[in-house]
């Protein structure tokens, strides 16, 4: 979500003149795009901010948008008064409002609607994966997510409007179409007519597009795994065989805690009818560790849904208390000593997994999305349908944006080809 706000305000500055510059010294505004998610993240956009009031001209102006300014609100002034603007996740079309009256102080944390996506212009030239939210916010509430605070309740976009994006992405460039929501598949739009359109039709539109190769969408809530959707994996081969849906925690008591009112049978049977729709299906998960009241045998309840699901790649993280939220005040809060162990634990088995499942890829053969070079240019990153990089030793000249590649080498990281 961060990437395609960040490249819808990039789109703005260059329509009113602006140059993008890697120099925080030669920049006229530096804009930090932000995430509240987790503590450490906060701590990193006010670690930043320190750094760039002294390294930037005197004149520049600069300011944070989204989740941490919505988080941090007027403080952030507080905190960094030489801030110019502090924005948040659905107030980046205010932006202009600081360009035009550069010795005023911007404030707008409000939580508003979908304004924002026809404010902002669309990009001349759209990136090779193109990412288009779909939905904004989320009503699902869980105890530790600042989601439901920072972005407000969910909010569908018009199917047409989504299409709209969608189709100028692939009609300028974009192969992989992503759609983004925090609950992307709760997406549910009815239209004057009293339609419905639920994510699987935006995949069905999507697909008849000639442009769009791979589609994909992230991130997913269990109980939305609708079977419409499940049966878009069985009947659009443009849907990469790849999902992630989160599980965060293999122990019922702690997902109750959680406020994830979803079985691990129902858990399981979602990823039993995916595998039944498109067998070559593979899973990815999130999970947090050391959630308030979690016990050892809650935890090796997590470690066997991993066992049992064998996830090929997955996001772990230790519990962050989080403002605003109804798990910040539980009791029985776990030491960090303690969160680390079994994130630790949690990590090396998942990283075995991951390692297991792009060994088992050497000898195949897959259809694959050109990214660029790699950081050394000597050789090209391609992504398979399993969103795994793959490093081909080939020149850059001339690059198919599809290939077939027959992959040659891996560990837990990465995989190796050739083009066929």
């Amino acid at each position: 979500m961060n990437v395609y706000d960040g490249q819808r305000i990039a789109a703005m500055l260059t329509a009113r003149g602006y140059e993008s510059t890697e120099q925080v010294a030669d920049a006229d505004i530096i804009i930090l795009n932000t995430c509240a998610v987790r503590a450490k993240a906060t701590d990193k956009v006010f670690s930043a901010l320190g750094r760039i009031r002294a390294e930037k001209k005197p004149d520049a102006l600069f300011g944070i948008v989204g989740c941490v300014a919505r988080e941090s609100g007027a403080d952030a002034f507080r905190r960094v008064p030489e801030l110019n603007f502090v924005l948040g996740p659905q107030s980046y079309h205010k932006l202009p409002a600081i360009l035009e009256n550069p010795e005023t102080k911007l404030l707008n944390i409000d939580l508003g609607g979908l304004e924002k996506f026809d404010e902002l212009p669309q990009m001349e030239k759209s990136p090779v994966i193109a990412y288009i939210p779909i939905q904004e916010g989320c009503n699902h509430c869980c105890t530790y997510c600042i989601v439901p605070y920072t972005r407000g309740r969910e909010l569908s976009r018009p199917f047409n409007d989504v299409m709209r994006d969608t189709e100028h992405a692939a009609n300028t460039g974009a192969v992989e179409i992503c759609f983004l929501g925090q609950n992307v598949n709760g997406y549910k739009y009815t239209d004057a007519d009293g339609t419905v359109y639920r994510l699987s039709d935006l995949i069905a539109a999507t697909a008849k597009l000639d442009a769009v190769k791979r589609i994909r969408f992230t991130s997913s809530y269990p109980t939305e795994m609708t079977d419409d959707l499940i049966d878009m994996f069985r009947t659009e081969p443009k849907l990469l065989p790849f999902l992630n849906l989160p599980i965060q925690s293999g122990s019922p008591d702690v997902l109750t805690r959680m406020n994830r009112p979803y079985s691990l049978n129902l858990y399981i049977d979602i990823v039993d009818k995916l595998k039944h729709a498109r067998p070559d299906i593979q899973i990815s998960s999130d999970f947090i560790v050391g959630f308030p009241g979690e016990t050892d045998a809650d935890f090796e309840q997590t470690m066997k849904i991993a066992q049992r699901v064998k996830y090929i790649n997955s996001y772990s993280f230790k519990y962050s208390p989080r403002p605003h939220t109804a798990a910040a005040l539980m009791p029985n809060q776990i030491p960090e000593s303690v969160k680390s162990a079994r994130l630790a634990k949690l990590d090396a088995y998942l990283n075995e997994l991951q390692r297991d499942f792009n060994l088992s890829c050497v000898g195949k053969t897959m259809p694959c999305l050109y990214e660029g070079p790699d950081k050394t240019g000597r050789h090209l990153v391609y992504r398979t349908p399993y969103m795994q990089p793959c490093i081909v030793d080939a020149k850059s000249d001339n690059a198919p944006i599809m290939a077939e590649i027959e992959i040659t080498d891996a560990n837990k990281a990465s995989l190796r080809g050739k083009l066929k």
